[in-house]
């Protein structure tokens, strides 16, 4: 993974501030939090026709 020090980081925050705003920085991260969330459980669940044949049109 990328090697991030304070400066970098600091830069990122500075950034992210100005694009969204302090008020609406909480609001995106939660929703990215979220979205992550239902990545990766799309990512691990079963799926339910690997085994199944195709179907005929």
């Amino acid at each position: 993974m990328a090697d991030l020090g304070l400066p970098e980081v600091l830069i990122i925050l500075a950034v992210l501030i100005l694009l969204f705003g302090a008020k609406r920085l909480p609001d995106v991260a939660r929703s990215m939090g979220r979205s992550l969330r239902v990545f990766k459980s799309e990512i691990n669940r079963p799926q339910d026709d690997e085994g199944a044949p195709p179907t005929q049109p």
